[in-house]
Order: structure tokens, then C-alpha cells, then sequence
């Protein structure tokens, strides 16, 4: 099954839980065991799993901001000057994760979390869920 979230985000650069959304959706899906893949469909976000920890966020921004600054001169800004969010997306982040469901339950470790980052905003984003149940294991 697939389903869409939308993702407004405030912030040129933003990183966003969306991991209650998403076990909300596999729920919704009625699977209950296989994989849900969550997928960006925007070349300026990404995603990743980890701690949702406020300081670690910071640190991973201010860290990708290090080594992808802003203005730097890159060649794609004399379209948009948003050459740095492409490359910050392309070097640091996935445009996919894959998580395993077990019993209707995303199988995250006890601090990870689904994260979608914003790279060029605010916008209006839509990220796509795609719940697929296993076969070895017949749907109650």
C-alpha cells in the first residue's frame, strides 16, 4: 500500500521526526509483518535514522553546515544558489530508509527515529510510505 505524508516545514534548514506518522500509516496498512519504505521525493531533503535528541540534531546540522557551507561558489548556484542543499542531500543523506514491521510494530531500535531533513525551505514536502506485507508471513 502507499500512502503519502506531507511535510511543511518553517526552516530553510529543518529536520523533522516523522516516525509517529509513519507507525501511524503501517497501522492503518492493517500489515502486520514486512517493511515500510519511506521515500523523499525531493532532490533538497533526505533521510535518516537516528537519535532525536535536540543537541544531536544541532551537532549534525552545524557539522553538514561545516563541510557544506552556504556560498562556497559552487557552479549549480548561478541557477538557484541552493547548490549546497543538493550537496549536503547527495553526500550525507539517503532519499530512502527501509524498516522492518513485526506484529504492526516499526522494529526501531529503542532511540532511533524516523528523521526528514529539509535542506532548501520552508516548503511544502511530500514523502511517500509504502507498506508491503511478507509473504512468508500470511496476513491475519
Amino acid at each position: 500500500m502507499l500512502f503519502e505524508i506531507e511535510v511543511p516545514t518553517s526552516g530553510r534548514f529543518q529536520i523533522v521526526d516523522i516516525t509517529g506518522e509513519v507507525q501511524r500509516l503501517v497501522y492503518r496498512s492493517k500489515v502486520k509483518h514486512g517493511i515500510a519504505v519511506v521515500f523523499t521525493r525531493h532532490t533538497t531533503t533526505g533521510l535518516f535514522i537516528n537519535e532525536s535528541e535536540s543537541g544531536l540534531l544541532e551537532d549534525i546540522k552545524a557539522k553538514m553546515k561545516e563541510l557544506v557551507p552556504r556560498g562556497a561558489g559552487y557552479s549549480h548556484d548561478r541557477i538557484d544558489s541552493n547548490a549546497h542543499s543538493h550537496i549536503r542531500a547527495s553526500l550525507f543523506l539517503n532519499p530512502e530508509v527501509i524498516v522492518p514491521i513485526d506484529g504492526a510494530e516499526l522494529q526501531l531500535g529503542t532511540w532511533q527515529r524516523i528523521l526528514f531533513v529539509e535542506l532548501d525551505g520552508p516548503r511544502h514536502r511530500k514523502v511517500l510510505v509504502m507498506v508491503c506485507p511478507c509473504p512468508e508471513f500470511p496476513e491475519e
